[in-house]
């Protein structure tokens, strides 16, 4: 019976840069890299030689060239995975929370009395989010079969692959707290009879 692990080191990005208080989502910020430490610590954690992956989204390269740095890594190829980026907030990016509540209150209430399936205007709900997730771990599991992918992604992607593993719905999946510069390990077990995850850890 043929039996295939693929070993998934989930990193979120590092801290972004002038947030401010807006709705960021698939806005396109850079990330704030300085916390050399913290980089250092997910850096001797990550296995040798593995497949390389990020969003398309400007703090996850970003992330990943320091981690690359970290660990003594020059002009390594990158898989761009833009499956993995985070939720797309549509017509409410860049905006504040602040200012939402104001302009566009009935909607804004509404998204947070079910977050996790609602979308916001012209977006998307994290629903949704995980069933892309989902399909990119798929896909690019069966690419990489008997491999360790290291993908930099975000708290939505990273929450959506933890809760593919889980078996969670939206709501539960919510609840897990995903920092920056945080490590989250998922190997995924398939054989004949099916797929079943092993959980290494989750925001360490």
């Amino acid at each position: 019976m043929t039996r295939t692990v693929t070993r998934w080191w989930w990193v979120r990005h590092a801290p972004m840069k002038d947030a401010g208080g807006r709705v960021t989502g698939q806005l396109d910020l850079e990330a704030d890299c300085s916390d050399h430490e913290a980089i250092a610590r997910i850096a001797v954690r990550l296995p040798q030689n593995p497949v390389w992956m990020s969003s398309q989204l400007r703090r996850a390269r970003q992330t990943l060239e320091v981690l690359h740095t970290a660990c003594g890594i020059t002009g390594a190829a990158v898989e761009v995975e833009r499956d993995v980026a985070e939720q797309d907030f549509g017509d409410w990016q860049g905006q504040t929370y602040a200012a939402l509540e104001q302009s566009d209150a009935d909607r804004y209430k509404k998204f947070w009395i079910a977050p996790g399936t609602t979308r916001p205007p012209g977006g998307e709900s994290f629903a949704d989010v995980m069933m892309r997730v989902a399909r990119a771990v798929e896909r690019r599991s069966a690419s990489h079969p008997d491999a360790d992918i290291v993908v930099v992604g975000h708290g939505g992607s990273i929450r959506a692959a933890v809760a593919q593993a889980l078996g969670l719905g939206p709501a539960r999946a919510l609840a897990l707290q995903v920092d920056p510069l945080s490590l989250t390990r998922l190997d995924r077990i398939a054989d004949q009879s099916g797929v079943v995850w092993s959980i290494g850890c989750v925001n360490a």
